[in-house]
């Protein structure tokens, strides 16, 4: 008797060696990734990193040069036409005279399966200020309508590129509340952002790109470990530093002026090893925050290339 395999839904986001170029600058190489269904994953990287261009590919507002992009199983046009992706850009500025319902409506009737009105302004936080106009709401709430919009066609995806620039705490706070309620849906969600505490928060995993190529992909932890998860700091008191390298679990030796530190993969077995060499003094242990472990990532690539 033949037994029968049950196939594996296609993954939320693909991306198979996809690469795009603008002339001579190579914006995505070669990019591999997939996002599964019902995760949430920030997309970091430094300006011109190529987080922008991948969007646009993601989308389907650009086509890639080589490799293939897909979105359950079909084309970033397809998925779009179909509500299954909704998109918040950085790009956009409020209508006049146009309340937020009569905003959010519109833009559900241009979906075949839309999200009911009420359900997408309660989702984006806005019932209370459902009847305001549109251009006379702040900044937090005008990010919040962009929200309900891109939520209008019920999408399984959405995209959000930078989606609090310019907020400040307390709307970067409600921001991610909403965000959070529609995550709870079972839906996917990728967002790209410059602040690295929302990545370690708010994501299942965060992906790092630098000149166009993924450089690390995993959790928070796992990046910072990737990057020497630890830092070890110590006196040199006199005592010369050529030996640091060489220590067990040591990927990285930083000396500022009579002090050395060093970022470690293994900080019990550095430290013992430093308590051999009698180089305790001073001694400081602590773990390094995502800040650093981008940092890290993204200054050890070539920069001899140029990107979007």
């Amino acid at each position: 008797m033949q037994q029968q395999t049950t196939k594996q839904p296609a993954p939320a986001v693909r991306f198979r060696h996809a690469a795009k170029s603008f002339g001579a600058v190579r914006a995505v190489t070669g990019v591999n990734l997939d996002i599964r269904r019902g995760e949430s994953v920030a997309l970091l990287g430094r300006n011109g990193a190529g987080k922008s261009t991948a969007i646009a590919l993601l989308l389907g507002l650009d086509r890639p040069d080589a490799g293939d992009v897909r979105l359950f199983g079909t084309s970033p046009a397809e998925a779009v036409r179909a509500g299954r992706v909704g998109a918040m850009l950085q790009e956009g500025r409020a209508v006049p005279r146009i309340t937020v319902r009569e905003l959010v409506a519109f833009a559900a009737r241009t979906y075949p399966a839309p999200l009911p009105v009420a359900e997408a302004l309660d989702l984006a936080g806005l019932t209370a200020v459902a009847g305001r106009r549109v251009d006379r709401l702040s900044g937090g709430q005008a990010q919040r309508v962009r929200f309900a919009v891109a939520l209008a066609g019920n999408p399984a995806l959405i995209v959000l590129d930078e989606p609090t620039a310019a907020l400040d705490v307390e709307a970067r706070h409600a921001f991610w509340q909403s965000m959070r309620a529609y995550a709870r849906r079972g839906n996917t969600v990728l967002f790209s952002t410059h602040y690295l505490e929302e990545a370690d928060v708010h994501a299942d995993r965060i992906v790092v790109l630098d000149r166009g190529r993924i450089v690390a992909d995993g959790t928070g932890e796992q990046l910072r470990r990737a990057a020497g998860g630890v830092l070890v700091a110590f006196d040199l008191a006199g005592r010369p530093s050529g030996d640091l390298a060489g220590l067990p679990g040591v990927v990285r030796v930083e000396i500022r002026g009579d002090r050395a530190r060093l970022r470690t993969r293994d900080p019990d077995a550095t430290v013992v090893a430093l308590a051999g060499l009698g180089a305790v003094r001073g001694l400081r242990v602590t773990e390094a925050s995502l800040d650093e472990a981008f940092l890290a990532l993204t200054t050890t690539t070539e920069d001899t290339e140029d990107t979007r």
